[in-house]
């Protein structure tokens, strides 16, 4: 029986007190005045007057406590086809030199650090480092190009940079350094040093006066058994500034808090993912991303586990079992990827040939989450792996889980399709555009009753007009996630896409997510996107994108009748469902997020610019050909 229904009832029946006893799990250096002050900030602060540090209660406290010798940190790499390992009492002494270099260049609670790293583990060293001296880290995803890095150098003024000479994308070594020269040379801020891995693929030059060699320095710090006090820091000081990417073009850098941000990433790991101090937890993300902060780096630390820090792809390092090689290996317990990740396996393996090659009796769960998650995944994870395949939702202005099945408190029904049910901290209603409630099962725009809960952002950085006028003006009272789904009559979240994706066909709001779950539904199709194209008779039209399984020998246009009769016998002819286009794939962020606005833009003719983040920018140019193709047929895309 699961406890969710008494625990989410305790919290509701009393937040404060809630919080109040799960920050007992935390060390603080000085407690908190109050455990919640609803006058300060936005919408109110979490853990007034408290004084703590994040490098302290992730290394520091576990060593004191017997894990000195204890894995922490896991670096998995088939790019290199090595493996290192560190313990926590290691891990502390990497992460303390590097704080000491830091401090000798000058670096002090409340300035700026930008961390531009590949998937190694002095990426996770160094956000601990920043963390340990106070500092705000800013972590932006490794190869970046030159203009977005330089646009967040400009907004962040970093003291210093932390940085690699390259960084290994599959088979393909990227060059990290010229392009953080050519950031440095276009801002406006320059930073007083940069420090950089030389990685033996592909060292790189060093400016004479600027740069440091992060071996060298660190090396020495390490023998002279340099290292710093963690520096205390008010719960409501800012731990990182995560920038992502807003509909202005300007970034927008979300701002993480110290105290209630340890406080809710503890919880989360026992009583969410259901991990176990002393297991071996793997989020396969990137550090460059949301995920990567909360549970690659902190969120496993702070819970006492091992995390892999893990550098390669979910195929082709060297095959689909890539991912369940790393869980044998290494006795994953608890494992969290994006749909993508198991879209693009199931696709190379559908009949799950690979899994079966390794053990993976170790691990309890699977999550899913960064995208929502079509039922055909859910199914055929279970039915492949024999665990619970939980989907959750979340964002980075939350830094956890939304909504979920709480695994920790005893496993939910689960429903494929929904990302589960509301976490304690989340009241979530769904409104129609005037503001008011919709009845259950019907489409509305998500959102979140204040105050958040510990860990939420409590501010963009330098943004306070923007963070009030993006989030909280359109619905008093509420926080606006920006998300379109509903909530069924049993309180399960179904989130069905982002409310730019919704689509009005003809006077009908249309969910581009609900078709796309029935095109996944196809046999033959792997993954899929739709997307809302102009139309001068209905407003827009919705035309659809499909990748095929391998070994699929059925005809891509017989598949592409049978999408559209299946739309339009499971959504109806209200959809307008004509079109769906057979593509060999889709174009993507490094985290697996498919990049529909810019298809959209594409299809209708509008000025795009190539997405910062994007994985394979020649992806554009396919879904660009196949659009002007069926133009010229006389498809209405």
């Amino acid at each position: 029986m699961s406890r969710y229904g008494q625990v989410y009832a305790d919290w509701q029946a009393d937040p404060v007190g809630f919080w109040g006893k799960a920050a007992e799990e935390i060390d603080w250096f000085r407690p908190a005045d109050k455990v919640f002050d609803p006058e300060a900030g936005v919408w109110g602060r979490w853990f007034e007057g408290a004084l703590c540090n994040l490098c302290h209660n992730a290394l520091d406290r576990h060593v004191a406590d017997g894990r000195a010798d204890q894995l922490a940190v896991i670096h998995d790499s088939p790019a290199t086809g090595k493996t290192t390992k560190f313990t926590y009492a290691e891990a502390l002494a990497e992460v303390g030199a590097l704080a000491s270099v830091l401090r000798a260049q000058g670096v002090e609670k409340g300035d700026r650090v930008v961390i531009y790293m590949p998937m190694v583990p002095e990426a996770v060293f160094a956000m601990l480092a920043c963390a340990r001296l106070g500092a705000i880290h800013s972590v932006v995803f490794g190869g970046f190009a030159s203009k977005q890095l330089a646009v967040r150098i400009d907004d962040a003024r970093p003291k210093a940079i932390i940085s690699a000479s390259c960084g290994i994308e599959g088979k393909r070594v990227v060059q990290y350094k010229p392009l953080l020269d050519e950031a440095i040379e276009m801002s406006t801020a320059k930073p007083e040093a940069c420090v950089i891995l030389q990685r033996e693929v592909h060292p790189c030059e060093l400016i004479a006066g600027r740069d440091l060699d992060y071996a060298q320095v660190v090396g020495a710090a390490k023998a002279a058994g340099q290292t710093t006090e963690c520096v205390p820091v008010e719960a409501s000081h800012p731990s990182y500034i995560l920038y992502t990417s807003g509909t202005t073009g300007q970034p927008k850098g979300v701002v993480r808090d110290t105290g209630g941000y340890m406080t809710a990433l503890k919880w989360t790991m026992s009583n969410h993912y259901g991990a176990n101090p002393g297991e071996v937890f793997w989020a396969a993300s990137d550090v460059g991303w949301v995920v990567g902060h909360s549970y690659i780096c902190y969120g496993p630390l702070l819970h006492g586990c091992a995390t892999i820090v893990y550098e390669g792809k979910p195929v082709g390092t060297p095959d689909a079992g890539a991912f369940w090689r790393v869980v044998a290996e290494h006795g994953v317990t608890t494992f969290f990827t994006a749909p993508t990740a198991i879209r693009a396996i199931r696709k190379e393996d559908p009949e799950g040939e690979f899994i079966r090659k390794y053990d993976l009796s170790k691990m309890r769960a699977l999550f899913l989450a960064g995208e929502r998650s079509d039922p055909a995944t859910i199914h055929w994870s279970q039915d492949k792996l024999g665990v619970p395949v939980v989907d959750h939702w979340w964002q980075t202005e939350t830094g956890w889980p939304i909504t979920g099945n709480p695994v920790g408190l005893g496993v939910l029904p689960i429903k494929p399709g929904s990302s589960g049910v509301p976490l304690p901290g989340y009241r979530i209603e769904v409104l129609n555009d005037e503001g008011h409630p919709v009845e259950p099962g019907t489409l509305g725009n998500v959102t979140i009753r204040l105050p958040l809960p510990p860990g939420n952002f409590p501010a963009l950085w330098n943004a306070e007009e923007r963070y009030r006028s993006a989030y909280f003006a359109e619905f008093p009272g509420s926080y606006a996630t920006s998300d379109a789904g509903l909530v069924d009559q049993d309180g399960y979240v179904f989130i069905m896409a982002r409310t730019d994706d919704v689509i009005n066909v003809a006077g009908h709001r249309l969910s581009t997510g609900a078709m796309e779950e029935v095109l996944a539904s196809h046999p033959a199709v792997a993954e899929c996107a739709v997307i809302g194209v102009q139309d001068a008779l209905k407003g827009q039209s919705p035309a659809g994108f499909f990748v095929l399984n391998n070994g699929v020998t059925t005809p891509p246009a017989q598949v592409a009748e049978e999408l559209v009769k299946l739309v339009r016998d499971r959504i109806g002819p209200v959809a307008a469902f004509r079109m769906a286009l057979p593509v060999n794939r889709l174009p993507k962020t490094r985290s697996g997020k498919v990049l529909r606005g810019t298809m959209q833009k594409i299809a209708d003719g509008l000025p795009w610019e190539m997405p910062a983040a994007i994985d394979d920018p020649a992806v554009l140019g396919e879904i660009e050909e196949i659009i002007g193709k069926n133009r010229s047929d006389g498809a209405k895309a």
